[in-house]
Parts: C-alpha cells; sequence; structure tokens
C-alpha cells in the first residue's frame, strides 16, 4: 500500500441534516427521561404523603393528605367556597398580582435603565434605594393596609415593592454590562444620548430584565396574598386565612397548590414570550 493511501485523511460524510436529526432525537429522548422522572418523583412523594397520612406516622389534622387537598379543591370548584366560585377568587388575587407586577416591572425597568445610564442619579438615589432593599418588604403590608383599607390597591401595593427591587438591580446592572464598544460605534454615527439609550442599551439588558420577570411574578403573587391575608374581602389570601383559622389543613394546601397551578401557567407564558423575543439566540444543548 502506497504511503499516499495511508496518509489520506479520513472526512466525515455525515450530512447536517443527519446529525441535526439525531441531535434532536437525543433531545427528545432526554426530555422524556427528565418528565417521567420528574412525574415519578411527584407520585413517590404524593403517596408516602398518603400512606403515612393514612398510617397516622405524621398527624392528618395537622398535616392533611393529598386526598383531602383533592377534595377540598373539587368540592371549591363544583359548590364554591364561602367567598363566592373559585374562580371570583383566583381571578381577584390575580388581578391584584397582575396590577402590582406591571406597575413594579415598569418603575424598575424605568429607574434601572436611568440610573445604570446617568451616573449623577446612581450616586444621590443609591444608598436611598439600599436603605429601602434592606427593609423586610412584608412588614409593610399592615402599613399599606392602614393607608389604602382592604381593598385591592393595598395589594397591589405589596405587590408593586415586593416586584420593583428585582427589576430593578437587573434592570441597573443590565445597562451598565452594555458593551461600551457598541454605544461608542453608535456616537460615532451620530446617535443621541435618547437614541443609544432605546437603540442600544434597552436591547442590550432585555436579557436582564426577563431574568428578573420569571421571578418577580411569583413576588407579585405573593404580595397579593399575604395582603388579602392581612385583611381582605375577597382572593385566595382569604381563602387561606379562613382555612387556618377553622383549622382546615386541607385548606390551606389547596390554596397553596392553586397558587403553584396559577404561577406555572404565568411562567410558562413568559418563557414562551422570551423564546419569541430572543429567537436569535442559540439554544442551550444542556436543557
Amino acid at each position: 500500500m502506497s504511503p499516499e493511501v495511508l496518509s489520506t485523511p479520513v472526512v466525515d460524510t455525515a450530512k447536517p441534516t443527519d446529525r441535526a436529526q439525531s441531535r434532536a432525537r437525543v433531545a427528545r429522548k432526554r426530555k422524556a427521561v427528565v418528565s417521567s422522572a420528574r412525574l415519578v418523583l411527584l407520585v413517590a412523594v404524593l403517596g408516602l404523603w398518603e400512606m403515612l397520612s393514612r398510617a397516622k406516622v405524621i398527624d392528618p389534622f395537622n398535616f392533611s393528605m393529598p386526598s383531602q387537598i383533592w377534595d377540598q379543591i373539587w368540592t371549591w370548584i363544583t359548590h364554591g367556597t364561602a367567598l363566592g366560585s373559585l374562580g371570583e377568587q383566583i381571578w381577584f388575587t390575580l388581578h391584584e398580582a397582575l396590577l402590582g407586577w406591571a406597575f413594579g416591572v415598569v418603575a424598575g425597568v424605568v429607574l434601572g435603565i436611568a440610573l445604570g445610564r446617568i451616573a449623577f442619579l446612581a450616586d444621590v438615589l443609591g444608598p436611598y434605594i439600599k436603605v429601602l432593599n434592606s427593609i423586610p418588604r412584608i412588614v409593610l403590608a399592615p402599613i399599606f393596609v392602614i393607608w389604602f383599607g382592604l381593598g385591592p390597591a393595598s395589594k397591589v401595593a405589596s405587590a408593586v415593592v415586593l416586584v420593583f427591587f428585582p427589576v430593578f438591580f437587573n434592570a441597573f446592572q443590565g445597562a451598565r454590562e452594555v458593551d461600551r464598544n457598541l454605544v461608542s460605534n453608535a456616537r460615532i454615527l451620530g446617535a443621541s444620548d435618547r437614541r443609544v439609550t432605546l437603540q442600544v442599551v434597552i436591547p442590550s439588558a432585555t436579557s436582564w430584565i426577563f431574568t428578573s420577570l420569571h421571578v418577580s411574578f411569583g413576588f407579585a403573587l405573593i404580595g397579593a396574598i399575604v395582603g388579602e391575608y392581612i385583611g381582605a374581602t375577597k382572593g385566595i389570601g382569604l381563602l387561606v386565612a379562613q382555612s387556618q383559622g377553622t383549622f382546615n389543613a386541607a385548606g390551606v394546601y389547596a390554596a397553596m397548590v392553586i397558587l403553584a397551578a396559577v404561577a406555572l401557567v404565568a411562567e410558562g407564558l413568559l418563557t414562551f414570550a422570551e423564546r419569541r423575543i430572543f429567537r436569535w439566540k442559540p439554544a442551550d444543548s444542556g436543557h
């Protein structure tokens, strides 16, 4: 055999489409395995909880059991709650959380971008924001009830203060992390400060802002629930308070399950919106 034959390199003849299909199959298989593992874990935890409660290893009065929690949810769905229909309670809480989330996000993004772009504002307002951030914001809920009453306004205010800070700090950091070369090139091309902010800084900070949105909606729900728990006329938080007052552990857990379902739906919608906006970003093969 000639040396030329021995030295001939091996060429990968696999087509790009074949490799892409293979990676897609591997990704689908991994997704199926992960989903199955999650389902098995959930069934195992719920089954163990049910078994221990029925065997009186744990006190069913205090800890309830999954079957009783489901019965409570089904009763609320079919017969309503003492406050009205379950859908009305969910919408009441969701409406407060959405309003608080929207106001908190807008305020956090505007102030975060402004302080990230204007050093003088950051130097003046920075210490005050740090002080306000150090205050446990849950303790403000009773004050808001005193100020705004038992209506939705006090719950919206509680949601706003919980949402504002994570959004603000992410927007601020995103504005500070903008590629200076992009800013310099925009200025060379004659862009004003306003156009640099709108066309360079804000788009660059969008991924930072979206990261905070996933967390902040959960905070908005917490703010609304805490406000309702302290004092309200409707809402899931009031259902929790009433269930606790009557030592109905199943009712407390049922309200938590409903809130978790609402939060998961909101998370799914945010993830869908993020993927639509950032379609240009390469997918993470590890997830």
